[in-house]
Parts: C-alpha cells; structure tokens; sequence
C-alpha cells in the first residue's frame, strides 16, 4: 500500500470537520464541549470503522452538477405534491408496484447517487440493486396506469441523462484501477 496522499490527507479532515458539524446540529447548539465531544466522536468514527476507498472515475462539470441540483429539487417539489394529492384525494388508494429499470450508469459511486436521488423522491424507494447487470428494483406507489408507469421511467431516464452529463462523460471517462497498484484515492499512480 502507498503512502498517503494529500488529497487522502485533506479528504480524512474534510470528513472530521463534517461529522462535527453533524454533531453540532444534532446537539442544537455550539460550545466548546459540544465540539470536543464532537471531534471525539469522529475520530472513533472514522479511525474505528472507516469506509473503504471508493475509486473516482470520470470529472465534474459543475454546470451539469448545478443544473442536476436544481432539476432534482423541482422533481421533490412536484413529486411531493402529487403524493400529498394521492394522500387526501377522495378516491381508493392507487395502485403500488415494484419496477425494474436499467441504468447505464459506469460508475459504482454514480450508481449509488442514482439511488439516493430516487430515494430521495416522494413515492418510490428503491429495495435492490443489481451492481453487476446495473438494474434497480424500485416500489413505485402509483403504478394504475400506463401513464404513471411510463412517468417514473421518464423520471429514471432523466436523473441518469443528468449524471451522465455530470459525471461521466464518454470522452472524459477513465475507469480507475482496482488492483494493489491503486493509491489510496482509488487512483492508480504508475
């Protein structure tokens, strides 16, 4: 194994000085205890149960990354408001489903931002991920019509068309190296 990089370095402090801001707003207010008991808590977080390296392919374009943000906030918007609507509407409940889909997304660090953005919308959760064949089994809770069905693979197609075009571009795609040979960043160095 190499040694650490800076950027190892730099990340291991961002993830330090993030867990202690968690921290802080779980306790609701800043003090010198709270951020001591804070700094502790990270520390035999990330020193007791640290994360594995996760290789970082492809760049960020952060034009694509901001309109991802603000394409998925008004998604949350909209999608909020039509499952309150199905919540208070006088009629039976609708029809749940559980959906499949495939999403050509390269990177396994893509793929779980995928998820977490169609987790985090209203009315569908993803229960399972194929990592290999890059499918997702996703429960939908409006799935009566054909209409609502071919909505959420509009939804799907939209939020991998968008990742893509944050973050992995074919032109720019370089898959990193998985070997001992790869840094501590998942970076290959030779």
């Amino acid at each position: 194994m190499k040694q650490p990089t800076a950027r190892w370095a730099l990340l291991r402090i961002w993830i330090l000085v993030w867990l202690v801001m968690v921290w802080l707003l779980l306790w609701g207010n800043i003090s010198a205890a709270n951020v001591i008991s804070g700094l502790a808590v990270a520390l035999v977080v990330t020193l007791l149960l640290p994360l594995p390296p996760v290789p970082v392919e492809g760049r960020v374009h952060l034009l694509s990354l901001a309109n991802l943000i603000i394409q998925v906030a008004f998604s949350l918007v909209v999608s909020s408001t039509q499952v309150a609507w199905l919540a208070i509407r006088p009629a039976k409940p609708p029809l749940a489903a559980v959906l499949r889909a495939h999403l050509n997304l390269k990177s396994d660090l893509v793929l779980a931002l995928a998820v977490s953005i169609l987790n985090l919308v209203p009315g569908s959760i993803v229960l399972e991920i194929d990592q290999v064949r890059r499918m997702i089994y996703v429960h939908v809770i409006d799935a009566g019509s054909e209409k609502a069905v071919s909505s959420f693979y509009r939804q799907v197609a939209k939020v991998e068309r968008l990742l893509i075009r944050a973050f992995e571009r074919d032109n720019e795609w370089r898959p990193a190296a998985r070997d001992e040979d790869a840094g501590m960043d998942g970076v290959d160095r030779a």
